[in-house]
């Protein structure tokens, strides 16, 4: 059997060539391309059913597989196979449906598959900006109905200077000011998303320009495939079944029924009702028997009108009276209330309320464990920042299963996390792991920009150093010809029935996210500037409330937030902290702390107690620069001798409390005083060259005379933890010199070797301890 010989297509983006195949893999379906842009590949396949679905919708679905030997790596689970799709697939997924979407035509309701498959992923180029250009051109070559082709990007903006589809390293290491992904047709913009720094809108605009302008041979690219081996579009007839005279008699209806006073209802539930009645006392009129032959059928077309007659009349009021829904202008924005503080034992909270959208954003800060590992085919990462956004039927007043997180909330959350990731501080100013969780108890359109609002707040509230306040707005167009208006703070009726979705956030400084869906074939540069113009003024509208509640983060972290103290120590110390076997610190970590050491030599302390803290902080010091003669010490009983106690001042290292020096008075036996593990407080005396280390009771300093001077001895090697005095270790007063002892005190030698008292065992253990 002869190879399949593939029809080769290629151009030059970004300084690299794109190259589009087809006609040798994947050939049972309409649509299959290849594309291959430096070592990643990806395979996009388009396929449609030949027989519409009983839906009101276009049943279309887009699947993002990724697999794990794209990057030479086996899965993490424990099944060692990929199961369902991560966070990032289903992002990607995501841009492929929304800039397709919009250019099926009306009434189309076959059902019309995507999937995109990884193949290659080489850490350089996003998979997910090819797989959106290999959708187009498999769609643009097979006979599905689609008013294509599209062409994708990625933009940079480094050191001034546009750049196109930046590296993943470039994207990770924040070299480039803005990350952004844009969709254009021939002659307009289909969809953007971005996240940057706080950039202006200007350089936003000039961004999608560029690829516009970058992004024209690959469009060309695909037209010629198109021509020279596309499909023919396949026929179908539209799934709506409304005659002219039904959509012309609904019209008069509404007109003398009063559909206008029902669309200009403030509340969105008396709204619905309102409709309600208008629509169903309408068709009560025109069928008054639902029951005779026909009605049903009648009844369904009716409805349908009653919602064409409805976009009309909605879309009309605000180009020709300038009034919106719920009696606002095009630039009005909502009335809004916010509280912080909301939940007692959480570190950080907010509710965000504007009109009927209403979001609780709650904020953890974690310790580094608390991190999430990326595994996917980007480079390998750890999110630090998380931002989980849940949307429960309740938040609409409806009741539907709860199936676990949908892609419809991962997407609003990755928007909001997008919003605020450059403006929290960075790992080495602030070394917690946040997370924040939006709860949805209401919405009525852009729940998403009020949980960018919300999570802001709540961020400071907690005490985050967050750079800037952050607050988000959705703007909304609706357009006739060349007149159009643009809406600031959405209704959900009027995201429903207009031809843009696009959100907006950013501080008083600039933008730091947004997101545009487009429902008609495309926007022009002009109204996208005035968008962000309009836009601009909302957002510095509600920075304005945000900070009559809380102009800043919090002077302190929240009283139930963990502690994390932070030092560096010389790498070459790294071994004494963690001891043998993890000896040392494990008896830090016994002070009520978790200690994390970099390779770099950076220390960080964890503990929900911040004395606790500080403690482990001062005995990491004292390990890696030494005891300080003078320094008071909270030491700890570690051994009872009979001449006076060993006490650990940091773990690692010891001293010795003489026995002259636990009380006032004379002390005949330690264990009357004291007991392995008691809590004491010493004061370091002295530290001879061997690092023995001599401590008194500071309370006592004054009232019992020091210890004598140890006397010099040749050729001695000793040292220990200890600190203490060999000459002394047998017995009599340390304060007592050696000549003035009586006789009988002093140990005798005089006989045979056999019979010398032998060396104590727990000495000498400290001492050969301290030597190694």
């Amino acid at each position: 059997m002869n190879i399949p010989t593939p029809k080769r297509y290629s151009t030059m983006l970004g300084g690299r060539e794109l190259i589009l195949e087809t006609g040798k893999y994947a050939k049972q379906v309409s649509g299959s391309v290849m594309v291959r842009y430096g070592d990643t590949l990806v395979l996009v396949t388009a396929h449609m059913t030949d027989k519409p679905t009983p839906n009101d919708f276009l049943p279309l679905t887009v699947e993002y597989e990724e697999r794990h030997y794209a990057i030479g790596s086996i899965p993490g689970s424990f099944q060692r196979r990929e199961s369902r799709p991560g966070n990032q697939a289903i992002l990607n997924a995501r841009i492929t449906d929304r800039q397709i979407r919009p250019l099926f035509p009306e009434g189309l309701r076959n059902e019309v598959q995507v999937i995109i498959t990884v193949l290659s992923a080489d850490r350089e180029n996003d998979p997910g900006i090819i797989a959106a250009i290999g959708t187009s051109a498999a769609l643009s070559i097979s006979n599905i109905p689609w008013d294509g082709p599209t062409a994708c990007a990625g933009v940079g903006y480094i050191n001034g200077q546009y750049v196109l589809n930046p590296t993943l390293k470039q994207l990770h290491e924040k070299e480039s000011q803005l990350e952004l992904t844009v969709v254009v047709s021939n002659d307009a913009l289909l969809m953007v998303e971005a996240s940057s720094g706080a950039v202006s809108e200007d350089v936003k605009v000039g961004a999608m320009e560029f690829a516009q302008k970058e992004l024209a041979p690959v469009i060309a690219l695909i037209e010629q495939m198109q021509r020279e081996i596309g499909e023919t579009k396949a026929e179908f007839t539209p799934a709506s079944k409304l005659s002219d005279g039904e959509v012309e008699l609904m019209e008069r209806e509404t007109k003398v029924h009063g559909l206008r006073e029902a669309l200009l209802t403030p509340g969105k539930k008396e709204r619905a009702e309102n409709l309600r009645g208008v629509r169903d006392g309408i068709i009560s009129n025109i069928v008054p028997d639902p029951e005779v032959e026909g009605a049903k059928e009648r009844i369904i077309a009716l409805k349908e009108a009653f919602n064409e007659a409805e976009y009309k009349e909605l879309r009309r009021l605000v180009l020709e009276e300038n009034v919106r829904a719920d009696l606002r202008k095009p630039t009005d924005i909502r009335p809004i209330w916010i509280e912080t503080g909301v939940i007692p034992k959480a570190h950080g909270s907010a509710v965000f309320t504007r009109g009927e959208t209403q979001v609780l954003s709650v904020s953890t800060l974690g310790v580094s464990k608390d991190n999430r590992l990326v595994d996917d085919l980007g480079l390998e990462d750890y999110e630090t920042f998380m931002l989980h956004y849940n949307f429960a039927p309740f938040s609409t007043g409806e009741v539907k299963r709860m199936r676990g997180t949908s892609r419809r909330e991962l997407g609003h959350g990755n928007l909001a996390k997008r919003a605020l990731e450059r403006i929290v501080p960075e790992q080495k100013e602030f070394p917690y792991v946040i997370r924040v969780v939006a709860e949805t108890f209401e919405s009525n359109g852009s729940s998403s920009m009020a949980t960018v609002c919300a999570s802001s707040l709540s961020l400071m509230d907690a005490g985050v150093p967050m750079k800037k306040p952050v607050a988000g707005i959705a703007m909304g167009l609706v357009k006739e010809g060349d007149n159009y208006k643009i809406l600031s703070d959405i209704l959900g009726a009027e995201d429903h029935l207009g031809d843009m979705d696009f959100k907006v956030t950013g501080t008083r400084d600039g933008v730091t996210a947004l997101q545009m869906d487009i429902k008609i074939k495309g926007i022009t540069s002009e109204i996208m500037r005035n968008a962000l113009a309009q836009a601009r003024e909302g957002r510095l509208h509600i920075l304005e409330l945000m900070d009559g509640v809380l102009q800043g983060p919090r002077e302190e972290l929240n009283k139930n937030a963990p502690r994390i103290v932070q030092i560096n120590i010389p790498v070459d110390k790294i071994g004494t902290v963690i001891g043998p076997g993890g000896k040392q610190i494990r008896e830090l970590e016994s002070y009520g702390a978790e200690i994390e050491i970099g390779e770099d030599g950076t220390v960080r302390i964890f503990s929900a107690d911040g004395v606790a803290a500080e403690k482990v902080r001062s005995a990491i010091e004292g390990m890696t620069k030494g005891i300080e003669i003078g320094a008071t010490y909270d030491g700890k009983v570690a051994k009872l001798m009979d001449f006076g106690a060993f006490i650990t001042l940091i773990p690692g290292i010891d001293g010795l409390l003489h026995i002259s020096q636990i009380a006032e008075q004379r002390v005949e036996k330690v264990s009357d005083y004291l007991k392995e593990g008691d809590k004491i407080t010493v004061k370091v005396v002295g530290v001879d060259a061997r690092g023995k280390v001599d401590l008194v009771r500071p309370e006592l300093e004054g009232k019992v005379a020091p210890r004598a001077p140890k006397p010099e001895r040749n050729g001695g090697s000793g040292g220990g933890r200890g600190g203490f005095d060999r000459g002394n270790d047998r017995g009599g007063r340390g304060d007592r010199p050696r000549g003035d002892r009586p006789r009988d005190d002093r140990p005798r030698f005089d006989k045979p070797r056999e019979d010398r008292p032998k060396r104590d065992d727990d000495l000498s253990q400290y001492e050969d301890k301290n030597r190694r």
